[in-house]
């Protein structure tokens, strides 16, 4: 069973957008709004069912504490942007090991 909640990272597993990261900004029960903070915004969020994604439950804690004050795209791209930077240098650390 999953657990969804609100401010959570998901990547895209199916349609155009395959491999794309988002913020869930909304759950509501059979579909979740996401967002990216460029194509998709708070105010037009992307409606996809919960089947189509993969939940990310491996965040750092600062960017636990960054999703809880969400409040403009610069936010969700600030978020975003830190969550590659830290899968960045994880995998520089284990390829150098």
């Amino acid at each position: 069973m999953k657990v969804w909640n609100a401010r959570m990272l998901a990547v895209s597993m199916a349609g155009h957008d395959k491999g794309e990261l988002y913020v869930v900004i909304e759950d509501d029960g059979l579909y979740c709004q996401l967002c990216d903070g460029r194509r998709k915004l708070l105010e037009s969020p992307k409606k996809k069912k919960f089947m189509h994604l993969q939940v990310i439950r491996k965040v750092p804690e600062e960017l636990r504490l960054l999703m809880e004050g969400i409040s403009t795209d610069a936010d969700v791209r600030r978020i975003l942007k830190e969550y590659r930077r830290c899968m960045y240098i994880c995998q520089k650390q284990m390829s150098l090991k």
